[in-house]
Parts: structure tokens; C-alpha cells; sequence
């Protein structure tokens, strides 16, 4: 699932279907989604489960793809 998701928000991102910095709700309505919510700050840049750092926070809530 985390490769599908990451995928489709790569793919909206350079679509423009969801903007650079992003919430979750921007990526739940781009991939049909209900759970990024809980991804992005699993997968977020220091995230304390040690998960695969994909998104770095910018604030509570606003997230942008790690390059």
C-alpha cells in the first residue's frame, strides 16, 4: 500500500491535482483516499516509528514531498 500510495501522490503532484505543500485532505479527495490523515505523519521527516521518511512537515498538518 505505502508504494501505491507515494506513487499516486507523485503523480498527482506533477498533474497539479494536489498543490506542492499539501494536507491530508488534498490527498484523501486526489487518490480516493480516507487514511492519509494517519500516512503522511507515519511517513513524515523524524517520524518516531523510524518508517520510511517520505514527507517533511512544514506545520501542523501541511506536509511537502521529501526530494
Amino acid at each position: 500500500m505505502e508504494r501505491k500510495t507515494i506513487r499516486g501522490i507523485k503523480t498527482a503532484l506533477s498533474k497539479g491535482a494536489i498543490p506542492d505543500e499539501f494536507r491530508a485532505a488534498d490527498v484523501d479527495t486526489a487518490l480516493g483516499i480516507t487514511y492519509a490523515s494517519t500516512f503522511l505523519p507515519k511517513h513524515r521527516l523524524g517520524n518516531p516509528g523510524n518508517n520510511t521518511e517520505l514527507f517533511i512537515q512544514i506545520s501542523k498538518g501541511l506536509y511537502k514531498l521529501k526530494a
